[in-house]
């Protein structure tokens, strides 16, 4: 269990793992803090923005939508390999999940199959959208990935928390699939080199 860093540690981790951060307004106080409580958190969940184009991926992942208000994630990592900060608190972006999934991050432990959403995972987790379209088709450029791979690193290497504290949305919550073209497996593998 862990509260959340500041928003000034949380750049500082990003910038200390080698990314190229960019930050979008006043991300430091742009949050959902008055839906409910961001913390105590317990890990890094890794998404797809099912989006092309930098400047619209951005935009929507700070303002949202009619049906889904922004921000709906910490950081946008774009196909270029930037993080994009677009907000910080609590955000919108895993929604309910499985109670059992959180019960194997927390734990550090394989994780079950995701078959309820019984859990509010935007109190819990720090988010990553990721430019892509979630086709199958579309590439992830391994500039991407890398940058993926790195701000999980960063936010696990200040907690303390080892590669399974890194899920997928599809890990989480019934019916999600992203993100897609790579596993879950894999990426962790990567972080957990990272983090060696």
């Amino acid at each position: 269990m862990s509260a959340p860093m500041s928003a000034d540690r949380f750049i500082e981790a990003l910038r200390d793992e080698g990314l190229t951060v960019v930050e979008v307004g006043a991300w430091r106080t742009h949050n959902r803090n008055h839906k409910g409580p961001w913390g105590p958190v317990h890990g890094v969940m890794i998404h797809h923005t099912v989006t092309h184009g930098t400047a619209y991926t951005v935009s929507l992942c700070r303002d949202g939508d009619e049906e889904l208000p922004g921000p709906l994630c910490h950081g946008v990592i774009t196909k270029d390999g930037r993080v994009h900060l677009v907000g910080y608190g609590r955000a919108n972006h895993a929604g309910a999940g499985d109670s059992d999934v959180l019960a194997a991050v927390i734990a550090e432990k394989r994780l079950p199959p995701d078959h309820r959403a019984d859990t509010d995972g935007n109190r819990c987790f720090y988010g990553f959208e990721c430019e892509n379209l979630g086709s199958g088709d579309d590439p992830w450029p391994q500039v991407q990935l890398d940058a993926m791979v790195k701000a999980a690193a960063a936010v696990c290497r200040v907690h303390g928390w080892c590669e399974r504290s890194v899920i997928g949305h599809l890990e989480w919550q019934p019916g999600k699939i992203d993100p897609k073209g790579f596993t879950m497996d894999w990426f962790r593998d990567r972080v957990s080199d990272r983090l060696k």
